[in-house]
């Protein structure tokens, strides 16, 4: 029976061809083709709304933001908070004061590593991490337990890509201080039972971070429920401008950190021998921001939140266990994660066994089709595969079942012009 008839039809939840219209981006043609983007776990394209707002930010109210007491400067405070307030929201946060914003998911993990690893990790604990993470939440610990002689244990995958929990009460030990893991793998699409971890991370007295920067995008996330100590994402992979992350921390824990970085914005008092420092959210960021891009942020939110991260999601389902069907049918095709859209995220890593997979990508650039090639920043997980590198195709809300079908004919045709059918 085919991937896609294993699961449940269901009427499509969000129209992704009234979606398409709101991104510029998607007219534009390649190589004489129609765009056909396929890439969004690197970067999701930008709705109009948001390129607007950049604009409108630099034309109407450009400013610093917390310093000034001109109209210009309170409006930029004004909108620069306001974002904060809906990524509060988006995300099920109790408090702005939560809400950490970063240049990406990979510095908002290096602000834990150093503020809090190097404060509270020492010789002989343990950091336990999993066996498909990217490299934003591999080497800021591979790094911290280099300096301070901790060590590093992983959580194993089974055969299907997904995490094998059999010995996880013994891999997060009673010297464990901190669990870190991500929430949705970048290249097997894996959908991890984060709660779980975090649980098992609580009772031995660790903390757990989760690198929420696929799952956020795609899914609803609450990290109250969750009860993750810190999360990390980005908002560029959901629709919003690049350069922004965002970390959100329990409140005990951001109090009692150090602050990252030193400078402006970020101080209560100064004198020529002492400094201390500003109240959450301030005291981690220091200097000027990425203010535009920050109020840009805004109505990415918006946007998303009108048509429901539970739509996103059932939207990628289907979309997903479309893909994996067709896929199978190609029998040079090797696909790796979870078989089962249920289980998985909208990111679908695979080989041809007779194409390398950078020769794939060119060739479906020659067609307009957008796809990644290469290691993914998960260099140790396609060590762990056996393999160099591999294809990926990636969905997003304006994706369609017929960009599907564009992607596996020019799958084919790479083929063709190997030889190979």
């Amino acid at each position: 029976m085919s991937t896609l008839m294993q699961h449940k039809k269901t009427n499509p939840v969000i129209d992704p061809e009234s979606i398409r219209r709101d991104f510029p981006i998607l007219n534009r043609t390649v190589n004489g083709n129609q765009l056909v983007y396929l890439d969004n776990a690197a970067t999701t394209q930008k709705p109009q709304i948001v390129i607007d707002e950049l604009a409108r930010y630099y034309s109407e109210y450009n400013s610093n933001v917390h310093r000034g007491i001109h109209t210009l400067a309170d409006e930029a405070t004004q909108a620069y908070e306001k974002a904060r307030q809906k990524v509060a929201n988006f995300i099920g946060a109790p408090k702005t004061e939560q809400i950490i914003f970063t240049r990406g998911a990979t510095e908002s993990i290096n602000l834990v590593a150093y503020a809090w690893g190097r404060k509270n990790i020492g010789k002989g604990d343990r950091i336990v991490l999993t066996q498909m993470e990217h490299h934003a939440n591999l080497v800021p610990w591979v790094a911290l337990a280099k300096e301070t002689g901790a060590e590093l244990e992983y959580i194993p995958i089974d055969e299907q890509g997904c995490l094998d929990l059999d010995d996880i009460g013994e891999i997060i030990s009673r010297n464990t201080k901190l669990v870190s893991v991500t929430q949705m793998s970048n290249v097997l699409g894996t959908i991890n039972p984060v709660e779980k971890t975090i649980e098992i991370a609580h009772d031995r007295g660790a903390i757990a971070l989760v690198d929420a920067a696929q799952s956020v995008p795609h899914m609803p996330v609450d990290v109250k429920s969750m009860d993750a100590d810190f999360v990390a994402f980005s908002a560029h992979k959901m629709l919003g401008p690049t350069g922004i992350g965002i970390l959100y921390g329990k409140e005990e824990l951001l109090s009692g950190m150090e602050p990252f970085n030193y400078g402006g914005e970020m101080i209560n008092e100064v004198r020529y021998d002492f400094a201390d420092w500003a109240a959450l959210p301030h005291k981690f960021e220091a200097g000027t921001p990425n203010i535009a891009g920050v109020v840009a942020f805004s109505p990415a939110l918006d946007y998303l939140r009108n048509i429901g991260m539970a739509n996103v999601r059932q939207h990628e389902i289907e979309l997903t266990g479309y893909t994996l069907d067709r896929l199978s049918s190609l029998g040079s095709i090797r696909i790796f994660g979870p078989m089962n859209p249920e289980l998985r995220g909208g990111a679908i890593s695979f080989i041809d066994n007779d194409v390398h997979p950078h020769d794939l990508a060119q060739l479906l650039d020659q067609s307009g089709v957008a796809i990644r090639a290469g290691h993914h920043c998960a260099q140790p997980l396609h060590r762990l595969l056996g393999i160099g590198s591999t294809a990926r195709a990636s969905f997003y809300i304006y994706n369609t079942k017929e960009e599907i079908d564009q992607l596996i004919d020019a799958l084919k045709e790479a083929r063709r012009y190997f030889g190979h059918e």
